[in-house]
């Protein structure tokens, strides 16, 4: 679904729908899928209206601020942004970067409930998988295309925030067995792509010696940290060969590799094909 999304193209639309005979507990209220460049983008929570609501934005590539309750977060392809309004935060394209993003906004009661329940849980930026990322995508994409009756409306919503419920909480059981030092690991990963990951920083963010950490991680999350790192790189890669134009010399250094030929070798070794074919197969929605 989310290559379907980016087919459709950049856009959107907000949603002034009548009330229905029924009170509904979760409204889609706008959708979007955009870019952003070199630009002033600025949004603050507390400059929004004193209606509540919930923004859910997915970044695609490039890059996004987040300034939430005095912490900054840099918001990366992969990351889905989760926010309650009205509150302190603020959100922002920083001076000549780029930002391609997808979001919905919604209200109503279980809206704000399962949004302010992640939030509680996880914070404002979130690491979905590819299915929850699917999920809302096609919520995206219903209330961007119009003529949604009430009822279609509200199951979108629905299935948007439901998506970042499971993307967010699903695994929860799972992701809380591993040690803490683990989990800092695995978001520094997720965060720093495009740097240099090897082994001994990877130890000494987890503040263990080099041989305890190889021998923790493995035996914890099932694969080496280097064979981890590495499909994490081809899952971004996968991402930014779908949802962008970027060449693959680009998308080579945004996911960490030294250059495009490496990158090439790569990708055919794990995936067993190339990245133009992979992109140019998408593109087709032979996948």
């Amino acid at each position: 679904m989310l290559s379907e999304l980016i087919r459709h193209g950049h856009g959107l639309r907000l949603l002034s729908l009548p009330k229905g005979p029924l009170p509904l507990h979760c409204m889609g209220t706008g959708a979007g899928f955009e870019r952003r460049f070199n630009e002033a983008y600025s949004w603050e929570g507390t400059k929004r209206g004193a209606a509540p609501f919930a923004l859910i934005q997915h970044t695609i590539a490039g890059r996004g601020e987040l300034d939430f309750e005095g912490t900054r977060h840099r918001l990366e392809p992969g990351d889905t942004m989760l926010l309650s309004l009205p509150h302190r935060h603020r959100y922002w394209l920083a001076q000549g970067e780029s930002w391609e993003y997808f979001w919905i906004t919604l209200n109503g009661r279980e809206a704000l409930r399962v949004a302010r329940a992640v939030l509680d849980a996880q914070g404002p930026v979130l690491r979905p998988g590819r299915e929850a990322v699917d999920r809302l995508a096609a919520s995206c994409l219903t209330l961007m295309q119009g003529g949604v009756p009430i009822g279609e409306a509200s199951a979108a919503a629905y299935s948007g925030i439901m998506a970042v419920h499971d993307g967010a909480l699903g695994g929860a059981a799972e992701a809380s067995s591993l040690p803490a030092a683990l989990l800092r690991v695995q978001r520094h990963i997720e965060q720093n792509l495009s740097d240099s990951l090897g082994v001994e920083r990877l130890a000494a963010v987890a503040q263990l010696s080099r041989a305890h950490f190889v021998r923790l991680f493995t035996a914890s999350v099932g694969v080496a940290p280097s064979s981890y790192v590495l499909e994490q790189r081809m899952a971004r890669a996968e991402r930014l060969l779908i949802a962008t134009d970027s060449s693959i010399a680009e998308i080579a250094a945004t996911c960490g590799f030294p250059d495009a030929n490496y990158f090439g070798k790569a990708f055919r070794r794990t995936r067993g094909t190339t990245p133009s074919a992979f992109r140019a197969t998408a593109m087709r929605g032979e996948m």
